[in-house]
């Protein structure tokens, strides 16, 4: 979803208008400045990015209509929207092969030397 329509949501949920919400969701979606495909929701879309946005504005803001809204439930809500679920980072990341440069250049070890359980 585009943050725009997240931010629709939000507003029919918690009150206020969608401006009230954009923050939220157009950072969540700013990691596509990375990674300009689906997978950028690997970044943030978890429940170690819900934790980022809490923290990053905090835990509540004062909507438009004066109502107070928890950042988390609305960063919750993206996901869900997006995604159906919170995944976790290990969620995301069990998927990813184990690459040699992943362990380091300098250091004289295989990723196969690893007990790597996908």
């Amino acid at each position: 979803m585009k943050p725009y329509i997240h931010a629709k949501n939000s507003a029919n949920k918690y009150g206020g208008k969608p401006e009230d919400y954009m923050f939220i969701h157009e950072f969540f979606d700013s990691s596509k400045i990375a990674y300009a495909e689906i997978k950028h929701r690997a970044m943030l879309h978890n429940t170690f990015g819900i934790f980022i946005i809490e923290r990053i504005f905090g835990s509540t803001f004062t909507n438009s209509e004066g109502k107070v809204v928890s950042v988390r439930d609305v960063a919750e809500d993206h996901v869900v929207q997006d995604l159906g679920f919170i995944p976790t980072v290990e969620d995301w990341v069990k998927h990813i092969p184990i690459q040699d440069w992943m362990v380091g250049s300098r250091r004289k070890v295989s990723s196969q030397q690893y007990n790597i359980v996908d």
